[in-house]
């Protein structure tokens, strides 16, 4: 028990540094990127700054893995350099039982990234979006709750709210909509209804319309138009609506259920949601693989020889797994994968692979 508490201190403390000099990197590398975005507008140095520390927790949470194999590589270099991990082995205790403490540390922070740092980054990642929008002017024209979805669309003229109860996967052709216009002042002009809303080059065409004129009319009932097609102008584009969904890493992991349902019930494709949700539910094994791989080649001793060759191989195995991992979730988002097989699939591999490895050198 204490052999397995002074691994995992050793690994804890190694990890806390590797991380702390890869956000000191990610810091210094997005200010300058962020200064370089916001040049040319209105933003100050600290708003710049305030952008970067939101910006940071996103990055450092993506690359996890490569902080994860770089600490390993480190721990265990380390327990070699100083003969700790020979007299280990000399004392009988085998190099995979000597992992299980550092790979439930592993296990662990992968637990408590999912569960509390996914949260954190999906807040930090959505304000970040939302000052950068500000800072040029632009705005999100979709929002999906639970009372349908909702799209804004303005010009000079004014400002118009969309509501519907259903759309198409791209948010071009809408059932049972309403349209809201608002005049420059904020002030309601006319309503309309439609069964079906289809966007085509630079305007709605709404079809079985009922339109109510909220301006100079007491009563908008008695005024109220009911027509078999109408033409409503628009300056969103296809683009436009898909792109304001915004990534699913800005949704937290204990959201993103909800998130699906509402998407598959608006009628949109939840896929890339689905491969999302089972690809964060399987990073604590994904990391405990990063971690596997790292010890198969470097738990040996030093004074085998080969030393830089075997990190070398460490570290072109761990990148050719996380590969292998980013192409399983782009087959997964296309739909050519199930989402749970496109996320567990490559860590379990990684896994058997390092084991094996391991196994191996302990048969000598």
């Amino acid at each position: 028990m204490i052999l397995h508490r002074y691994f995992a201190m050793r690994f804890l403390k190694t990890f806390g540094g590797v991380l702390g000099i890869f956000v000191l990197i990610l810091v210094f590398l997005d200010l300058v990127e962020q200064l370089r975005r916001f040049a040319n507008t209105p933003a100050t140095f600290a708003d710049i700054m305030g952008l970067t520390l939101l910006n940071v927790p996103q990055g450092i949470y993506a690359i996890l893995p490569l902080i994860m194999i770089i600490a390993t590589i480190a721990l265990f270099l380390g327990l070699s350099r100083s003969s700790e991990m020979v007299v280990t082995r000399a004392a009988g205790r085998s190099a995979v039982r000597a992992l299980m403490s550092p790979l439930l540390m592993a296990f662990l922070i992968g637990v408590i990234g999912v569960a509390v740092i996914n949260p954190i980054v999906a807040a930090t990642s959505r304000e970040f979006e939302a000052r950068s929008n500000a800072f040029k002017g632009q705005d999100r024209v979709l929002t999906l709750g639970s009372t349908g979805l909702w799209l804004r669309q303005g010009d000079v003229t004014g400002q118009t709210v969309i509501r519907a109860e259903t759309a198409n996967l791209d948010g071009t052709e809408l059932q049972n909509v309403t349209f809201l216009t608002f005049s420059t002042a904020g002030l309601p002009v006319e309503r309309t209804s439609a069964a079906n809303a289809v966007l085509t080059g630079g305007a709605w065409e709404l079809s079985d319309v009922k339109i109510w004129p909220l301006i100079g009319a007491r009563t908008p009932e008695a005024n109220a138009m009911l027509l078999d097609t109408h033409t409503i102008p628009s300056t969103l584009t296809a683009d436009q609506i898909r792109d304001s969904f915004g990534t699913p890493s800005s949704i937290p992991i204990w959201e993103i259920p909800a998130f699906i349902n509402r998407l598959q019930t608006a009628g949109f494709s939840a896929q890339r949601h689905q491969v999302w949700l089972q690809m964060e539910l399987a990073m604590p094994v994904f990391l405990v693989a990063m971690m596997m791989i790292g010890a198969s080649f470097t738990v040996r001793h030093q004074r085998g020889g080969r030393t830089g060759l075997m990190v070398l191989f460490a570290i072109m195995l761990s990148f050719g797994t996380y590969f292998v991992r980013n192409f399983a979730q782009i087959m997964g988002e296309n739909g050519q994968l199930p989402p749970a097989l496109a996320a567990w699939a490559p860590p379990l591999a990684a896994i058997g692979l390092a084991l094996s490895f391991l196994l191996h050198k302990e048969d000598g």
